[in-house]
């Protein structure tokens, strides 16, 4: 997916379509998430890790797949809604797989903190193969490589035991997901969650409009993406470290502030290897944040009612993820990209007196 998220709206940008409508195709690939995050949950819980995985991986495939026969903007758009829907179906069915493998809290966080590095990883693999392949062969030939990808996520659980049943948990029907809502450390936390994952998006989404507008190649944004990846995953590498010393609270709200300072001098960096430095350094800063995020929800929240704030999360940070490319779309179009990058500054620098207000939840 994150290789498609890079090449698809690459090759529509290169075909002359606006940054209204490469928004539009962006965010298409969180739409099916929004709908699907509770229905996955739920499917998860009743037939384990191997079966969501199956099926996300065929929808992916699938999805790369009809990109490279037809590389058109309709298809492209299809493409977007398979591979983002078959990646939030595998990612909820993957989490509640670890976090029924841990034993205590300690445990737990360590897991999250490993399985993190995995996304961060194909963040990337994923953009940089297809930037590579786009310049040496075409766009067909990229989205050929990432219709085979997925089937290394299959290689890699189809051994996998099933885990026991759950104890049956009898759910009361006056209780709703969004009754969680209520509770203001877990309303903080998604909020906190929002501003960074909304910049994450707008990060990803961004720097294609940048480089394309900088005449930079396809290989070289694949590559600034691929830093941001790559720092991404060794800050998770050492998060365990952190995790020892530091509280939740204390590395969320350092994420915040760092991220803020550097979406205001992204802008000013002009050449590739200097978007490349800025790149990596907010990978820094935007890597560590998710299983600080896990960690937190999962001691606010009543062990009965994990998995229902766990989809509730996916599905509010991918129905952003739905509105935000379009918004961020909207603005370069109308202010410039730079101007995108200064609103996300000040956003974030703004909310993170939040993050600091976990302090008395913590």
């Amino acid at each position: 997916m994150t290789g498609m998220r890079m090449a698809a709206p690459l090759l529509a940008l290169r075909q002359g379509y606006s940054a209204v409508l490469v928004g539009v195709l962006l965010a298409l690939f969180a739409l099916t998430q929004v709908f699907l995050a509770l229905p996955s949950g739920r499917y998860a819980d009743k037939h384990g890790l191997k079966r969501p995985v199956m099926l996300s991986v065929l929808a992916s495939s699938l999805g790369a797949l009809l990109a490279a026969i037809w590389p058109v903007f309709p298809v492209l758009c299809v493409s977007a809604l398979l591979c983002g829907g078959a990646t939030g179906v595998a990612i909820i069915a993957l989490q509640r797989h670890v976090g029924r493998l841990s034993r205590d809290v300690h445990e737990m966080r360590l897991s999250y903190s490993w399985l993190a590095i995995g996304p961060a990883a194909s963040n990337l693999v994923g953009p940089l193969a297809a930037g590579v392949l786009i310049d040496a062969s075409g766009f067909p030939a990229a989205f050929a490589l990432l219709a085979v990808l997925p089937w290394f996520a299959w290689f890699a659980v189809r051994h996998e035991a099933p885990m026991p049943a759950a104890e049956p948990i009898v759910h009361d029907p006056d209780k709703r997901a969004w009754d969680l809502l209520a509770e203001p450390g877990f309303r903080r936390l998604l909020i906190v969650n929002w501003f960074l994952s909304a910049s994450w998006d707008m990060h990803t989404f961004v720097v294609p409009l940048l480089g394309h507008e900088r005449g930079i190649s396809a290989s070289a944004i694949g590559a600034i993406l691929g830093g941001f990846a790559l720092s991404a995953a060794l800050i998770r590498m050492v998060l365990p470290w952190l995790a020892k010393r530091w509280q939740e609270w204390q590395v969320i709200t350092l994420a915040m502030l760092f991220t803020c300072v550097l979406l205001a001098l992204y802008p000013l960096a002009h050449a590739a290897w200097a978007m490349g430095m800025m790149s990596a350094l907010l990978g820094l800063a935007l890597g560590s944040v998710q299983p600080m995020v896990m960690s937190s929800l999962h001691q606010l929240l009543p062990p009965d009612r994990q998995g229902e704030g766990l989809g509730l999360r996916l599905m509010l940070i991918n129905a952003s993820s739905v509105a935000m490319p379009m918004l961020f779309g909207s603005l370069g179009a109308w202010l410039g990209v730079a101007a995108v990058f200064w609103c996300g500054a000040a956003t974030v620098g703004a909310g993170s007196r939040l993050a600091w207000g976990m302090k008395k939840t913590a």
